[in-house]
């Protein structure tokens, strides 16, 4: 899962976990120790929720759709699919708004910038900017992350075309989200309640 599911994933309870949970990818091995007990609780919960995501057989139908022309890339493109799956259907998961629910984390961050990893930090104005989790509900607004993307990996692939691919099988990538986003929000769920102990 990308940013928008791990942040939604992370409930509405404590903003600390919410945040680890959005960092998590920029803080590798034990490094995570340093950081506040909810942090570290944010980061765990990360890593638990990509171990489900990657070992999981709906996501790897959804993977497999892409393999050939991208590798191992295509764990990351399902990633970013699945959130703009998320982001289009906001209403189904969220009361609040996805325009209002992203300006609030965002501001968020910025209350908290003290406590966010240096390489996030860095993107952060970028972030908002170009508004990356609003931007998710469109086609095209996932189209210009995969570029962004593409642009940063040594190898010559072009992520975005990828899109390609999500709009001929769309509706199987939207069934897909859907079935593993049940059982991802179950496990998500008890895996919070194990961590507050």
């Amino acid at each position: 899962m990308n940013y928008l599911a791990h942040i939604y994933l992370s409930g509405d309870d404590d903003n600390l976990l919410k945040i680890g949970n959005f960092v998590a990818d920029s803080i590798k091995g034990k490094a995570y120790k340093k950081y506040p007990k909810e942090i570290q609780n944010g980061i765990i919960l990360h890593r638990e929720i990509d171990t489900f995501t990657d070992t999981h057989p709906i996501v790897f139908e959804s993977k497999h759709r892409l393999f050939k022309r991208y590798r191992h890339y295509s764990a990351v493109i399902v990633d970013i699919l699945y959130d703009h799956f998320l982001a289009k259907n906001w209403e189904n998961y969220h009361e609040k708004r996805l325009s209002s629910y992203v300006d609030d984390f965002y501001l968020m961050l910025k209350y908290n910038f003290e406590l966010l990893p240096k390489r996030v930090q860095n993107f952060y104005p970028y972030m908002v900017s170009d508004n990356w989790l609003l931007s998710y509900a469109k086609v095209d607004g996932i189209e210009k992350i995969l570029s962004q993307m593409s642009m940063r990996i040594k190898r010559k692939i072009q992520l975005q075309d990828a899109v390609e691919e999500l709009n001929k099988f769309y509706s199987e990538f939207e069934q897909e989200f859907t079935a593993f986003f049940i059982e991802l929000k179950a496990f998500t769920e008890d895996k919070r309640n194990e961590l507050r102990g």
